[in-house]
């Protein structure tokens, strides 16, 4: 007879994380090709897609390892990468040294919302550039110009993003 009880786990323990179906795998592969393509290193977007589509929204490291039939070493690198960015963040397994990996909670406009210290040394950058080359030469134009666009996004993003959270409290 079978006890349906399920067994308990020691602190450390890890859990058992159910394989993807074959769709799930190909759709991983695919979403991570498509950040790859934008810019993201390879496993970066290989880890933040398996994180997208896990049921659970956190795995370890060796979770994360065996989805992908890479080593935890390829996964470490990826995740420092992917918390820089603020598309993840860690949290210790209770009773554990083992961390695990969340998704943010609406990682995409964290991710946006925290870029304005990013943008702001951007501007500086290149209205330095600017005076460095010359505010009427041809790189100078270039310079200005991308400082202004620059400006325009750190302008327009806090509205853009409460737009946004205004639309999901209506949903």
């Amino acid at each position: 007879m079978i006890d349906p009880t399920p067994p308990t786990r020691r602190p450390g323990e890890r859990r058992p994380v159910p394989p993807y179906s074959d769709a799930t795998a190909a759709w991983v592969e695919r979403c991570a090709a498509d950040m790859t393509e934008a810019g993201m290193p390879r496993m970066a977007s290989r880890v933040f897609a398996c994180l997208l589509a896990s049921q659970e929204g956190t795995l370890s490291s060796a979770e994360l390892a065996d989805r992908l039939q890479v080593s935890p070493a390829a996964v470490s690198g990826a995740v420092r990468y992917l918390a820089q960015m603020h598309l993840l963040s860690r949290e210790r397994e209770p009773g554990s040294r083992r961390e695990r990996y969340r998704l943010q909670h609406d990682v995409w406009h964290e991710a946006i919302a925290s870029r304005d210290p990013l943008l702001a040394r951007w501007v500086a950058t290149m209205e330095s550039g600017v005076d460095a080359v010359g505010r009427d030469t041809e790189a100078g134009v270039r310079l200005a110009e991308t400082a202004d666009f620059l400006a325009f996004l750190r302008m327009e993003l806090p509205e853009t993003l409460a737009r946004w959270r205004a639309q999901r409290g209506a949903g």
